[in-house]
């Protein structure tokens, strides 16, 4: 069976930087469950999966328009401590959710802190880095009509 939309992949991944840092793997782990077509990995990497089949193993270069964007200057904000009311204390690489101006979610790191502002930043940590994998497709199956109806995999406990 070869990956297309909504049929559930699992695969072993590695991924690098640019320097060949790993920054993920599932090395010593379950393998990566997802629906494809389904928005659960970045775009770049499902493109290229997109018709393999159990036992293909490739290396794919992701650019950053097709992974976590480019780097935007204009997402780092500084930001009155008053804002962040009901946080006894806030420490650089803290993580905060903030509506965005369209209404959705986006996490913000605190980059640095100067008295009462405090710097954030939205970008993804991985924004303006091309993405190397290394996959190798373990599975592919049909998806269930409950994982289909949820987006996700559903794996062993999930409660809904």
């Amino acid at each position: 069976m070869q990956i297309s939309k909504d049929l559930v992949a699992s695969i072993h991944y590695t991924l690098k930087n640019a320097d060949g840092e790993v920054l993920d793997t599932s090395e010593g782990q379950e393998p990566l469950h997802y629906v494809h077509g389904a928005q659960n990995i970045v775009p770049g990497l499902e493109k290229e999966l997109e018709g393999k089949t159990t036992g293909d193993k490739l290396s794919v270069a992701v650019e950053p328009i097709d992974g976590y964007g480019e780097y935007n200057a204009e997402l780092i904000q500084e930001l009155p401590k008053d804002m962040f009311a009901g946080v006894d204390t806030i420490e650089v690489g803290m993580e905060f959710q903030a509506q965005t101006p369209e209404g959705g979610m986006q996490i913000i790191e605190v980059k640095s802190i100067d008295g009462d502002k405090i710097t954030v930043d939205g970008n993804h940590p991985m924004a303006g880095q091309t993405l190397h994998f290394d996959v190798e497709i373990t599975d592919v199956r049909e998806a269930t009509k409950d994982e289909l109806e949820h987006g996700h995999v559903h794996s062993e406990g999930c409660d809904h």
